[in-house]
C-alpha cells in the first residue's frame, strides 16, 4: 500500500451501504469499518476512494451473503481535490471486493471508471482496471 498524492475527501461514513462494481459475487456492501483510521473517541469514522475497508456483504450469491470481506473504494460521489488543482467527482458510489488485505481483487473484471488515486496506492487493481479516471 503506496501513500496517496492528493487529499482525498473521505464521503462515506461508517455504516454506508455500497455497490460493488466487480464480478466478485457481491452486490451490495455495509462499511462496518475502515483499517488504519485513527479518530476522536467516539467520532463515526469515514473513509474516500483508495481506503481499504471491512464490510459484510448485504446482497449477492447465496454463498457470498451474511460474509466479512475487505473491500476498497474506487469511487465516491463526494468530490475531491487533486495536486494540481482539479476536483474530480463521480456519479456512484462503489467498491471492489478483495481476497485478502494485502489488496489483492477477488473479481476479474470491473465495471466502470475507477479513480487514479485507488490504482496508485493498490497495484493489484490497476492491473485488472481498464478504465483510469
Amino acid at each position: 500500500m503506496q501513500p496517496l498524492k492528493s487529499r482525498v475527501t473521505r464521503g462515506l461514513p461508517v455504516g454506508c451501504k455500497i455497490e460493488t462494481c466487480d464480478n466478485s459475487g457481491a452486490k451490495v456492501l455495509k462499511v462496518f469499518t475502515v483499517v488504519g483510521l485513527k479518530t476522536v473517541k467516539g467520532r463515526i469514522g469515514s473513509c474516500g476512494v483508495a481506503d481499504l475497508v471491512q464490510a459484510s456483504v448485504i446482497r449477492g450469491r447465496p454463498d457470498m451473503r451474511k460474509q466479512v470481506v475487505y473491500a476498497i473504494i474506487v469511487r465516491q460521489k463526494k468530490e475531491y481535490r487533486r495536486p494540481d488543482g482539479t476536483r474530480i467527482k463521480f456519479e456512484d458510489n462503489s467498491a471492489v471486493v478483495l481476497k485478502d488485505d494485502k489488496g489483492n481483487p477477488k473479481g476479474t473484471i470491473f465495471k466502470g471508471a475507477i479513480a487514479k488515486e485507488a490504482c496508485e496506492r493498490w497495484p493489484g487493481i490497476a492491473k485488472i482496471a481498464s478504465v483510469v479516471v
